[in-house]
């Protein structure tokens, strides 16, 4: 195979950036656009608002839109210990259980994501899951992961999904994850969650694709009565305690 053949091989394979070419000391000119335009591209993603308004009309669903304790972008970028914390006034906008499961939109690092891919994803989890009680979805301003367990923890469900905008990388600005957490509560550790990432159909995982694990992952968490290391793939990989 010829060196040219290899080099396409390599970048039909992976959007990383591989054999960009050099001028001189530097990058070939369109090598070096394209990595100030995705810099952009991942900058903006970090920066955009997050506009929950269209999720309930999409899912058709309730949607109750909360806050964390950071007030504003700069603090919660400055501050992710207050992106995990649910604002104390808005305890009181959440119901009272129980429910199967709480799927809680955050718009975390990347509100483009959230905006692109999580009202498919919330539709698809719930129609894979049709024996569940599904709390009233919720959707978070300048949230983390964590925010998801006060949530969960206030409506009485049993299982958390958060559909979180993950940190935006140069080829990826708009990639959607999915934590799950079983038996949510103030101060779970990252360990005790289980994560399906990179969902952004058509360039990673698709809507089919990625509820479907989360769904065999939520109904293996609700046997085995857990989530995070000891739940690898649905299967219970840690001997009981």
């Amino acid at each position: 195979m010829s060196d040219r053949n290899l080099i396409h091989r390599f970048t039909d394979l992976t959007p990383a950036r591989v054999r960009l070419g050099r001028f001189g000391s530097g990058l070939p000119t369109k090598a070096h656009l394209k990595f100030q335009l995705d810099h952009a591209r991942a900058r903006d993603a970090v920066s955009a608002s997050f506009k929950p308004d269209g999720l309930a009309k999409a899912i058709e669903r309730e949607v109750l839109v909360l806050r964390s304790r950071a007030p504003d972008r700069p603090t919660y970028l400055r501050r992710p210990d207050l992106g995990r914390q649910l604002h104390p006034d808005d305890l009181e906008l959440l119901p009272s259980g129980p429910f199967d499961l709480a799927i809680v939109v955050v718009d975390g690092l990347s509100a483009l994501a959230v905006h692109a891919h999580a009202a498919s994803m919330t539709r698809a989890v719930i129609e894979r899951l049709p024996d569940w009680t599904i709390a009233p979805i919720c959707a978070v301003h300048q949230g983390r992961v964590a925010v998801g367990d006060p949530i969960a923890s206030r409506l009485g469900a049993s299982l958390v999904c958060v559909l979180i905008g993950e940190r935006p990388g140069l080829s990826a600005p708009d990639s959607l994850g999915a934590y799950l957490t079983w038996g949510p509560s103030v101060g779970r550790l990252d360990s005790e969650r289980n994560c399906v990432s990179n969902i952004r159909p058509p360039d990673g995982l698709s809507y089919e694709e990625a509820s479907e694990t989360v769904a065999r992952l939520a109904r293996a968490a609700r046997s085995a009565g857990l989530t995070g290391v000891g739940l690898k793939d649905g299967v219970v990989s840690l001997p009981p305690a």
